[in-house]
């Protein structure tokens, strides 16, 4: 008598990252987006805490282990606790959310009895590759990957200098083009703020110099020379708070600047919903070290049908069709920034073909399944087939 085969059951990915909700920011929502994506039982995520942790992993249909503290870094306390998940949950594969620094764990991963290494990449990876120190700890963990995401062009050219060229793949975010749309809420947002009717350029991204919203207040003067009545609504949290409102006190700005302070994810729809042109003049810091990967607010605003200013900073390009979706300025020129506004603000049919286009550009090329298929492919490794249709995803 033939005994049964034995089923392994589903194999499983255990994603270890420090970028994980409910901390703000794109590369948060991007690991999340992918893991809530993947078969319930076939991933389990390490992360660690952050205020609100608690909540909100008891409403994912996964199961998410939290590190003791806020930052989890390659050391060995780490490396024992992640091993150990591989080994309790026979986990195949390994993603680490953000490449550097914690891929330095996947030997210790290897060891432990995981197959694949996947190598997630962001913008600073990309500012990573032209730091000579740093240069060194990317090769190492180029070394040990089985594969290595990027975003788009920029990021790839730049990782190519340091980081195995045959095991980089293209996996850039994607956009719930159900959640952003027009519509979502921006009437609301209007009201309760007291903007009316005036046009409003919005923002949305933490307040962090690299993301420009001090550029935003220095141009506002001259925006408003050209639209008395626009209003600048900057939303998001971050470090640059206190530093902007002294600017904007300090050009008597009054109520033509808005600062929402943080919201809440789902509130975000709206937020874009309640702007008419979209505008984050990103630009590159510290020597290239601090630079934009990509900028997936472009996207979720082109989605919602707005037109974006964005700087030119890294890979921020590569989110705009400069001239067809929005404008691409340097983000350290605020006449530049101002008169791309202006442009945008003083010729609504302009910006309303572009925000057209720009939804249109989203529904055609950044869906969030084309980005689901090609991270299951990169899962299941090479040889796998649709890999044509994914590749499209930029």
């Amino acid at each position: 008598m033939t005994a049964p085969e034995h089923d392994p059951g589903p194999v499983k990915t255990l994603i270890v990252t420090n970028d994980f909700p409910p901390r703000p920011g794109g590369i948060q929502a991007f690991v999340h987006a992918l893991a809530v994506r993947l078969p319930p039982g076939s991933v389990v995520v390490y992360a660690s805490r952050w205020p609100g942790w608690e909540d909100f992993d008891a409403s994912q249909p996964y199961r998410v282990v939290r590190h003791p503290t806020s930052l989890m870094l390659p050391v060995p306390d780490v490396a024992r606790r992640a091993a150990a998940l591989v080994r309790k949950e026979k986990c195949d594969t390994v993603v680490f959310g953000a490449a550097a620094p914690l891929g330095l764990l996947a030997p210790a991963m290897r060891a432990a009895g995981a197959r694949r290494m996947i190598m997630l990449t962001h913008g600073h990876e990309a500012g990573w590759a032209g730091v000579p120190l740093a240069r060194g700890f990317l090769a190492r963990i180029g070394a040990h990957a089985d594969a290595i995401t990027y975003l788009g062009d920029y990021t790839r050219e730049r990782l190519a200098r340091v980081m195995p060229p045959g095991r980089l793949v293209r996996l850039a975010p994607g956009v719930d083009t159900d959640v952003f749309h027009r519509g979502a809420g921006g009437a609301g947002i209007r009201l309760s703020l007291g903007i009316g009717e005036r046009p409003v350029v919005v923002c949305v991204s933490r307040l962090v110099a690299r993301k420009g919203q001090d550029t935003l207040v220095r141009c506002w003067p001259e925006v408003l020379r050209e639209v008395p009545d626009a209003v600048l609504l900057l939303v998001g949290g971050g470090p640059s708070r206190r530093s902007l409102e002294r600017a904007v006190a300090s050009r008597r700005l009054g109520d033509s600047v808005i600062m929402t302070g943080p919201v809440p994810w789902s509130s975000l729809p709206a937020y874009y919903d309640a702007g008419d042109v979209f505008a984050m003049p990103c630009r590159t810091r510290l020597g290239g070290l601090d630079v934009e990967g990509l900028g997936i607010v472009y996207l979720e605003a082109s989605a919602t049908g707005l037109p974006v200013v964005a700087g030119a900073s890294g890979g921020a390009p590569d989110a705009v069709r400069d001239g067809e979706t929005g404008l691409v300025v340097d983000g350290d020129d605020p006449r530049a920034v101002a008169s791309a506004v202006t442009t945008l603000l003083r010729d609504p049919a302009l910006a309303r073909t572009m925000g057209e286009r720009g939804r249109a550009w989203i529904e055609r090329e950044w869906r969030w399944d084309l980005v689901v298929e090609r991270f299951a492919e990169v899962l299941a490794g090479p040889g796998t087939p649709g890999t044509g249709s994914a590749e499209r995803v930029r």
